[in-house]
């Protein structure tokens, strides 16, 4: 039986965060899209949809942040 490398280990997990950094960087463009649009489809903008779209746009720069190493 063959043993894994740990080198191979280690590529699996870099994958690995790769793949949930993009699939959270998409989720936040989809959340705010989805906000903007039904904050601007009255018309009118309040305080709460001004709230909600800076948490989010907060949010996605903090995420913005957490991408992992690139590999060498």
């Amino acid at each position: 039986m063959n043993e894994p490398q740990p080198s191979e280990s280690k590529e699996f997990v870099g994958n690995l965060k790769n793949g949930i950094w993009l699939f959270g960087l998409s989720s936040w463009v989809f959340g705010i899209t989805d906000r903007s649009i039904a904050s601007f489809a009255d018309g009118y903008l309040s305080a709460l949809d001004l709230t909600q779209l800076f948490t989010a746009a907060t949010f996605f720069v903090a995420w913005l942040f957490l991408k992992p190493a690139s590999r060498v």
